[in-house]
């Protein structure tokens, strides 16, 4: 599994969810790759509200913040 985590610039909450994220143990490291919507006008339009938000690229499913730290181990599972 990897992560897909699209972001912004100077985006508080997008901070708050990069922090959750480093901060909550997992059993084994899993691979980010962050995205900054405004290199494209696509994401923008598709993410530009809900930012930040976790994509998994091996089912698809996504969760927009707010998160918790277990909505998070559970979306990981």
């Amino acid at each position: 599994m990897e992560l897909y985590f699209y972001t912004t610039s100077e985006c508080h909450l997008c901070e708050l969810a990069e922090a959750l994220l480093v901060n909550t143990p997992m059993p084994e490291p899993i691979p980010v790759d962050v995205v900054d919507i405004a290199q494209s006008e696509e994401l923008v339009e598709r993410y530009g509200t809900r930012i930040p938000v976790l994509r998994r690229n091996d089912t698809g499913a996504e969760l927009d913040w707010p998160f918790t730290r277990d909505q998070l181990l559970t979306f990981l599972q």
